[in-house]
């Protein structure tokens, strides 16, 4: 099973609450390059939301609909 990027966020605040609502639907998420980005690199090093690449369709439907 390998994990692929679903998407990619300015903040940590932000990719952790896209992260919460997957979890929240049952589907496992985790954050790349978050610690990275809480030392002020911001846009420079953007937090990366992965899912399993059996998960990525529903996953980007779920995010699609919390973002309309």
């Amino acid at each position: 099973m390998a994990l692929v990027e679903l998407a990619r966020f300015d903040t940590r605040i932000e990719a952790d609450l896209a992260r919460l609502h997957l979890l929240s639907e049952g589907i496992d998420a985790i954050l790349f390059d978050a610690e990275m980005n809480s030392f002020g690199w911001g846009p420079m090093m953007p937090v990366r939301l992965m899912v399993l690449d059996q998960d990525r369709e529903l996953a980007e439907r779920l995010l699609a609909e919390d973002s309309a």
